[in-house]
């Protein structure tokens, strides 16, 4: 399990990727036998919770029988003693002795010094309650620690359209198209602003980057970028790198991923980053100017230290 809820789950378990962890679901029936016309309540609380900074880490829910346990919103936290068992299912009779009810791992983002991946155990106690006594009349324990609950470190890092910039489609790669442009500056499409440059001109539209990164001891990541394919005419058309889209600020993004260009160096966990993505035109003529289409792509690293 992660925290971002990357990767394929165990057979049965479904995860859900939530703004600040994930959960890992799942559920099961609990039910009751020989409860002569009695009704019966079955409550559960974590009785050996996970330990050290596996506590922290891995939180466990339950989910009442009343929901379909097929989505976070529907599970609560289980109590860490029996006082505060959470109710899983009531009005269980000798005609209705089964129920469905759910269990889960809640994965909080989990960075710095407390921050835990490996393997932890835990045990969740499930007791039943007759005619509303107060006093349990059996218990069945779940042990989950065959095997263990493992967690481990993610990553992950998107980029999107800024409030005023130009469109990009998330796929298997990003996709940007900055699509007619020219070395005046005349008529830039939506979300680019046209910026002077010597000897042409910079096509410029805000993006965001959202770094994502749990379970690692540092707070914070850098994020490089360097232009793994060039275009076919790489003396006429650049990408370029802003932080404010101004004139004067752009630089050329290194086209030598092991050299990249450093976008920033203390890029916290969820924390929105807006560069200025330039495409530099150049208005060269004679025999080596250029008109047509053509295209680059660029490569993105997020590096958690």
């Amino acid at each position: 399990m992660n925290a971002l809820a990357i990767g394929a789950t165990q057979a049965g378990v479904k995860s859900a990727a939530l703004s600040n962890g994930a959960m890992y679901f799942t559920t099961f029936d609990v039910s009751v036998s020989a409860i002569g016309n009695s009704t019966g309540v079955v409550k559960a609380y974590v009785s050996a919770n996970f330990t050290g900074f596996a506590a922290s880490a891995m939180v466990l829910y339950g989910c009442p029988s009343t929901s379909a346990c097929n989505s976070s919103a529907q599970f609560a936290s289980l109590g860490t003693v029996q006082g505060s068992a959470l109710t899983l299912a009531t009005g269980l009779t000798k005609n209705l002795s089964t129920a469905t009810v759910g269990l889960a791992i809640f994965l909080p983002d989990n960075d710095g010094a407390s921050a835990f991946t490996g393997s932890g155990s835990a045990i969740v106690s499930f007791d039943l309650y007759l005619d509303g006594a107060i006093t349990t009349t059996d218990t069945a324990t779940l042990n989950l620690n065959n095997p263990s609950e493992t967690v481990q470190t993610a990553v992950q890092l998107t980029l999107a359209q800024a409030a005023s910039g130009r469109s990009i489609t998330a796929g298997t790669d990003f996709t940007l198209a900055f699509g007619n442009v020219n070395a005046l500056g005349i008529g830039p499409g939506a979300g680019l602003t046209a910026v002077a440059q010597a000897g042409g001109i910079i096509y410029s539209t805000p993006y965001n980057l959202l770094p994502i990164f749990t379970g690692f001891s540092s707070t914070t990541s850098t994020i490089n970028a360097c232009v793994n394919t060039t275009f076919a005419h790489s003396t006429i058309l650049v990408l370029k790198n802003s932080s404010t889209g101004t004139a004067g600020t752009f630089a050329n993004i290194s086209t030598t991923c092991g050299a990249a260009t450093s976008l920033t160096s203390s890029a916290a966990d969820r924390s929105t980053i807006t560069k200025y993505l330039g495409l530099f035109v150049s208005n060269v003529n004679g025999g080596t100017a250029f008109v047509g289409l053509d295209n680059a792509s660029l490569t993105y690293t997020l590096t958690v230290p």
